[in-house]
């Protein structure tokens, strides 16, 4: 009988299909209907620059993590969210690799990504050198979501999403997210024996 490793992940296979059916952010687009496409331009055109700080905290963690995207380019979070993502991994070490893939291409990774039993978009996996999940994060951000409490519930203050300043505490959000699954790659016990570091 041998013995289960100390690390591994049963949906190793499914992630890497995933990755391997996935397109770059020009290729994903290029066959998108040409007013998903404007949409997502437009908000690339209108996505903040990161500052400094931000780019400072995104380097030198030489470790490998692919970030999958599953979403659609009819989906206004998505055509949100990929830009700034997409702005992020551009400030990454090269070793930072980001691709998307529709949700209906695999209905095995969409129905392994529901949230509240609903396959909602955007999704985002990240994933190790192993295709080993490393985490993952659905749907919006919380400064998305307390705007849309204050909007539909009336609890709260709607602060917008498309603000200039809207728009920064949405990518810093993006930032931050990033930033911790950098920080589990670079300090997981069983990649820093494999690089003895």
């Amino acid at each position: 009988m041998s013995e289960k490793p100390a690390y591994f992940d049963l949906k190793t296979d499914l992630w890497k299909k995933g990755w391997e059916n996935a397109k770059n952010y020009e290729d994903f687009l290029a066959s998108a209907p040409i007013e998903h496409k404007v949409r997502w331009d437009e908000s690339l055109k209108r996505s903040p620059d990161l500052t400094i700080q931000q780019k400072e905290r995104l380097k030198g963690y030489n470790r490998i993590l692919r970030i999958l995207l599953v979403g659609g380019t009819w989906c206004m979070d998505c055509s949100r969210s990929g830009p700034y993502i997409k702005k992020i991994v551009e400030e990454c070490d090269s070793k930072v690799e980001l691709r998307f893939i529709d949700r209906e291409t695999l209905p095995e990774l969409r129905d392994e990504l529901r949230i509240m039993g609903a396959p909602r978009v955007p999704s985002v996996i990240f994933l190790n050198e192993e295709w080993f999940e490393a985490g993952r994060f659905s749907d919006r951000t919380l400064s998305i979501y307390r705007s849309k409490l204050a909007r539909e519930v009336g609890i709260g203050i709607d602060k917008g999403i498309l603000s200039l300043l809207a728009r920064e505490t949405e990518l810093a959000e993006w930032v931050d997210i990033i930033e911790r699954l950098l920080i589990i790659q670079r300090v997981a016990p069983s990649l820093r024996k494999k690089y003895n570091d």
